[in-house]
């Protein structure tokens, strides 16, 4: 007899059908797993074993095999012992095999019969509500899989033994209930900055209309500060945003109990990142700190100090929102829709251009060490700002200090004139600066006298293609924060002075 039990694979946050065929004939005594297997896979013949001692059953004195199709896909992960588990089950007659077939099912079973925790049960969820089945999964992640449909059937027992139980009717799992972290309230305040008022006006404009940001300055200035402080005024998740975001958390195990939050993503790897830390890959092909941050910021402090390779590698999943990761036997897939914020000091000594100040190494210093950012990298980044050292009388004077929740404010208001403007022209951006090129002259209606002087500065500047559309996204979202529909001169020239263009020149 054979019995089938549906599983999914994962191929980035995409589940993919996993039919668990498992036989018990006569034979040589034996289990065997087959289909490509990884390691965890085929050590899950041993956990299973345990888990049916424990549960009261035993393995028959026959030859079990069990079959992973397709076949070519390969298998990875603990999450495959429950489906097989209950594919033997079903095989002996322990339990009903025709109620399985409604199900996908994913578990880590323990010795005890007890099902641990496992990652991409939300993706895992979402597929087997595509293909119209309903799921099994352990208890712990329950919660999670509860936010893909209101109206899906979902069994979340503690133990094999439970589960086995309600398929005989003799005890009743009750379906989990989605649960959601609670607001967030220990986001750091912009109104603790004292000082800095153009780096704070950049960031304001950074969130408004979704730009990458760079801020140039000495040690000590407070650009980490101010770059911790972006998420207290960025808008929460959309629904459909946080089930995006919230399938690579899971994939990555990172939904700490099964809760979703609707705070965007901030990551802040450490410069000794690589490669595959950063976008993703690896033997497994998970998801990098790109795709972690989607939907969110990604913020690199002391930019030059990473790898030049491992930067440049940025350069795609900014340009496409997502990261792609090839290898010989597959290819993945990664969305990584992403805000970059980053932070450098103008030299390796860090006090380039402070008063009184002078280094060793001259003016070569500064140029050694803003040349190991590329160029088509800084082409990327909308704001380049320089952030100087904050004064003893900023910090000894109150001034008036904006919170974050009056800038909240004005970028909520910026980011639905946005919103309102893509879904009138039935396109899919959200932010100013994911406006495809070929609709910016129809988004970005420019008066007279600003066409004339983007330009003059077009061509004083040497703005190359990407350099100019930039600018023109960027003085839309300014325009956007003045409440005004036509971009007019004045948004240009603050657009191209954010932008920062002499900056990197002068070190040259």
């Amino acid at each position: 007899m054979v019995s089938r039990v549906t599983t999914v694979a994962f191929q980035g946050i995409e589940a993919v059908p996993v039919d668990v065929q498992v036989q018990v004939g006569p034979g040589m005594v034996a289990f065997t797993i087959v289909g490509l297997p990884d390691k965890a896979v085929g050590e899950s013949r041993e956990r299973v074993r345990g888990a049916l001692h424990a549960s009261g059953l035993a393995l028959p004195a026959k030859r079990v095999t069990v079959n992973l199709a397709p076949a070519d896909l390969p298998k990875e992960g603990s999450h495959y012992d429950l489906p097989i588990a209950l594919g033997v089950m079903a095989a002996i007659g322990a339990i009903p095999a025709d109620q399985l077939s409604q199900y996908v099912v994913l578990g880590e079973l323990g010795l005890d019969g007890d099902l641990a925790p496992v990652t991409g049960v939300l993706p895992a969820a979402m597929g087997a509500n595509g293909l119209g089945k309903s799921l099994i999964c352990p208890k712990a992640c329950g919660s999670e899989a509860a936010w893909a449909d209101p109206d899906m059937d979902i069994l979340a027992p503690q133990s094999l033994i439970q589960l086995a139980n309600h398929f005989q009717g003799t005890q009743v799992l009750s379906r989990p209930s989605a649960k959601l972290r609670g607001p967030a309230t220990d986001l750091p305040d912009l109104g603790d900055v004292k000082g800095q008022e153009s780096a704070k006006r950049a960031l304001e404009i950074a969130a408004a209309g979704g730009h990458n940001l760079l801020m140039v300055g000495p040690s000590g200035a407070g650009k980490s500060m101010l770059a911790s402080r972006l998420p207290s005024i960025l808008q929460p998740l959309e629904p459909r945003e946080l089930l995006e975001v919230s399938m690579i958390t899971s994939l990555a195990g990172e939904l700490a109990d099964g809760r979703l939050t609707d705070r965007r993503p901030f990551r802040a790897p450490h410069h000794s990142a690589s490669m595959a830390a950063l976008v993703g890959g690896g033997i497994k092909a998970k998801p990098g700190e790109v795709s972690l941050a989607h939907n969110g910021v990604l913020f690199l402090d002391e930019l030059p100090e990473f790898n030049p390779q491992v930067l440049d590698s940025l350069r795609q999943p900014l340009e496409t929102g997502e990261a792609v990761i090839a290898r010989a036997n597959h290819r993945v897939s990664y969305p990584a829709r992403i805000q970059l914020i980053a932070a450098m000091n103008p030299c390796r000594c860090g006090h380039a251009g402070e008063p009184g100040h002078q280094c060793r190494r001259g003016h070569k210093c500064q140029s050694d060490y803003q040349a190991r950012l590329s160029g088509p990298l800084l082409d990327r980044i909308d704001l380049r700002i320089e952030v100087p050292a904050v004064t003893a009388r900023d910090l000894i004077n109150p001034g008036s200090q904006e919170t974050s929740k009056s800038v909240a404010a004005r970028v909520a208001r910026a980011r639905r004139i946005q919103e309102d403007r893509f879904r009138e022209r039935g396109l899919s951006g959200r932010t100013n600066a994911h406006t495809p090129a070929g609709h910016l002259e129809d988004l970005v209606p420019l008066d007279q006298p600003a066409r004339a002087f983007l330009s003059d500065a077009a061509d004083t500047l040497a703005l190359s293609a990407r350099g100019y559309h930039r600018v023109l996204k960027l003085a839309r979202t300014l325009a956007d924060l003045d409440d005004v529909e036509t971009v007019g001169r004045i948004h240009i020239a603050e657009a191209l002075s954010l932008r920062g263009e002499t900056l990197f020149r002068q070190a040259a």
